[in-house]
């Protein structure tokens, strides 16, 4: 899965660990996020701006590391 992320920045991204993950879905089959496990993050925009990814692990909707 890869999503748009919420933030500017990976080192923004970075810092929101411990918080609620921001995403936008960017799959047009529908939802494809999980509140567990590991999701592709591409920022800042998922179109037109792809400057950084990250592989983000979430338990229960919480960041808990991102690499």
């Amino acid at each position: 899965m890869l999503s748009a992320s919420g933030y500017r920045t990976k080192k923004e991204l970075k810092a929101a660990i411990g918080q609620r993950l921001k995403y936008y879905e960017t799959s047009l089959f529908g939802s494809e996020y999980r509140p567990n496990g590991t999701v592709l993050m591409v920022g800042p925009d998922a179109y037109h701006n792809r400057k950084w990814y990250a592989k983000v692990t979430l338990r229960d909707d919480v960041i808990v590391k991102v690499e």
